[in-house]
């Protein structure tokens, strides 16, 4: 079966569904479950489409339009995959100032997708941000947890060989 962050599937492999169970679960008798089951159950799914939402409705006895209109008011919650490196272009004010929409337009160019997606193969997704609090090294990139500052536009093809290992 296909890894459902890459996909977008509608079903579950069967160590989420372990997890997912794993989860309801451990918050079934907890008051105010949801943003934490939330966040539990997209740690395994990667994201929340809406199968999962409406698993999680079903499972903690809360109406879909609830938990929907939790998923889409808080930005960490994602209704679309992310990739395994999720890469996020600062378009905060010294970023732009510095060059970031070049940036952002190479980093496109290079990952072959558009603010919002998913590479194919699940491996990059692509994001933009207004400020990760880096703006001595603007224009700045981050790769999941890592930081890539000083870039210019001619740096970026480069910038995700050492992720596609």
């Amino acid at each position: 079966m296909a890894d459902i962050r890459a996909c977008g599937g509608t079903q579950g492999t069967p160590e989420q569904e372990r997890r997912f169970a794993e989860i309801i679960e451990k918050y079934k008798d907890t008051q105010g479950e949801l943003i934490p089951v939330l966040h539990e159950v997209q740690e395994v799914y990667g994201y929340l489409p809406f199968f999962v939402q409406k698993k999680i409705g079903e499972a903690l006895g809360i109406p879909m339009a609830e938990v929907y209109g939790v998923v889409t008011f808080y930005t960490q919650f994602s209704l679309k995959p992310k990739g395994k490196f999720r890469v996020s272009v600062c378009m905060g004010t010294a970023c732009y100032v510095k060059g970031s929409q070049e940036v952002m337009l190479m980093v496109k160019e290079a990952l072959g997708i558009d603010v919002g997606e998913c590479s194919e193969d699940g491996l990059f997704s692509l994001d933009s941000c207004r400020c990760i609090g880096a703006c001595g090294l603007a224009p700045v990139v981050m790769v999941n947890d890592d930081v890539h500052g000083k870039l210019r536009a001619e740096d970026i093809k480069g910038l995700f060989s050492k992720y596609r290992m």
